[in-house]
């Protein structure tokens, strides 16, 4: 099988699992991340674009549980890999970049401390996905849908705590420069609902 032949398969699978349907575009957009921040640097696209496109596997509908106190505990992570490492073997990955995708899924939240080149790359990019526009619109579209966000107030607190906290989880100086912009967006955001709402905003 070619490498557009298994790249085929995981962007069909995802499109198909990926419940939210919003939950969709959070893996392409993390994929082109990692492309911008990897550029020129010597690190594997297959191990990239893989681990990019499935690490957010064991949080869509169908996969996650659905009894309430069950997902409170849920860690998508191992349930992720373990699912990765048979479905990309059976679309012809190549096995020997299995351990890096399964490391790379392994430590791509920011509070995990990644060691990997393409580690480090993906999480960095799933950084940037949860500053600016995109991580405001990530985080509101859960309100009314996630038990923990009955209300905007429930969510704010979120996107302030990105705001305030994440930025100095970056490591590569690439990704500092593409966040600059981002913390700038979300940070005009805040100020914006905070003054049109005030303590009304509910």
């Amino acid at each position: 099988m070619t490498s557009q032949t298994w790249r085929d398969a995981v962007i069909a699978y995802i499109r198909k699992e990926a419940q939210p349907e919003d939950k969709f575009g959070h893996q392409p957009r993390l994929y082109a991340l990692t492309r911008q921040i990897a550029e020129g640097g010597a690190y594997d696209d297959d191990v990239l674009f893989a681990a990019a496109w499935m690490h957010d596997l064991g949080v869509f509908l169908g996969h996650r549980p659905a009894d309430p106190a069950k997902l409170a505990g849920w860690d998508h992570v191992p349930y992720t890999i373990a699912q990765s490492q048979q479905l990309l073997s059976a679309w012809g990955f190549p096995p020997e970049k299995l351990p890096a995708v399964a490391e790379a899924m392994r430590t791509h939240q920011a509070r995990d401390e990644a060691v990997l080149p393409e580690a480090i790359v993906l999480r960095d990019a799933d950084i940037l996905e949860q500053l600016g526009a995109i991580g405001a619109l990530r985080a509101l579209v859960k309100v009314g849908r996630d038990t923990r966000y009955a209300t905007y107030s429930d969510v704010l607190p979120v996107l302030q705590r990105a705001l305030e906290e994440l930025p100095g989880k970056l490591r590569l100086p690439r990704t500092r420069e593409l966040a600059v912009s981002r913390i700038a967006a979300l940070e005009a955001l805040l100020i914006a609902i905070r003054s049109e709402a005030g303590s009304l905003l509910y």
